[in-house]
């Protein structure tokens, strides 16, 4: 369908938001859902061609818009993405994937995230929010240093519920005061306050990092069952 580019906007250093009116259309979809883009005469193109896909940065309830969130990169595609006008036209697909927010809510949850891996738990967060839901989240979310975290203050907002904690850990900010360990078993063990095999995960982010942290979790015994990745390119 087509759509048009509603906003643009950096929100963390090299990170873009970007969100789409549908133009009157909507479409249903479960946080943790991605979506393909296909750029309308993009001014720089590749072998890879116009069309994307990214998970979706809104939430179900901005009923008309879809949003996406990227770390910007030296593609043609980011390029194109990078310049785009308000107004813009650009055609959108329905979101799709297995990605999802659990619909359990008497599980114990960690989301891990690496990155530019927020964005899909930034729609699941704000939609457990906006709904009123009742999962228990533990969110560890790893950047180099503040201004690279996107979406900082609205996790903050969000650690005020009484069901969403968060944790920080900047691994290259000789300012911060906080934790600055990357993910691992020690720093997971000693946040959570539980056995690691108590919680469900979800993990999103690189794949260098997703990956290492799955592996973590499996040396320290938590169920392959208990684990679920979501592995971002760069494009």
């Amino acid at each position: 369908m087509r759509a048009q580019v509603a906003e643009k906007r950096e929100v963390a250093k090299g990170t873009l938001l970007v969100t789409f009116d549908l133009l009157g259309g909507e479409v249903d979809f479960v946080p943790g859902q991605y979506f393909w883009v296909t750029l309308l005469d993009p001014p720089y193109e590749d072998e890879k061609g116009p069309r994307r896909h990214f998970s979706v940065v809104t939430s179900p309830n901005e009923r008309g818009m879809l949003g996406l969130c990227t770390r910007l990169r030296d593609s043609a595609f980011k390029r194109s993405l990078a310049e785009l006008p308000i107004g813009a036209e650009v055609e959108v697909e329905d979101p799709k994937g297995r990605f999802l927010l659990p619909e359990d809510t008497e599980r114990r949850y960690v989301f891990v995230a690496g990155g530019i891996g927020i964005t899909v738990f930034r729609c699941m967060l704000r939609y457990i929010a906006e709904q009123r839901l009742g999962h228990h989240v533990t969110l560890v979310y790893s950047n180099r240093d503040r201004e690279s975290a996107a979406f900082l203050d609205e996790l903050l907002e969000l650690e005020q519920l009484p069901n969403i904690e968060l944790v920080l850990t900047m691994t290259d900010a000789p300012a911060w005061t906080g934790e600055t360990r990357r993910i691992g078993a020690d720093l997971l063990r000693d946040h959570l306050g539980g056995e690691l095999a108590s919680f469900d995960y979800l993990v999103a982010g690189p794949p260098a990092m997703v990956d290492g942290v799955v592996e973590t979790l499996q040396t320290a015994g938590v169920p392959a069952e208990q684990v679920r990745p979501d592995r971002f390119s760069g494009y």
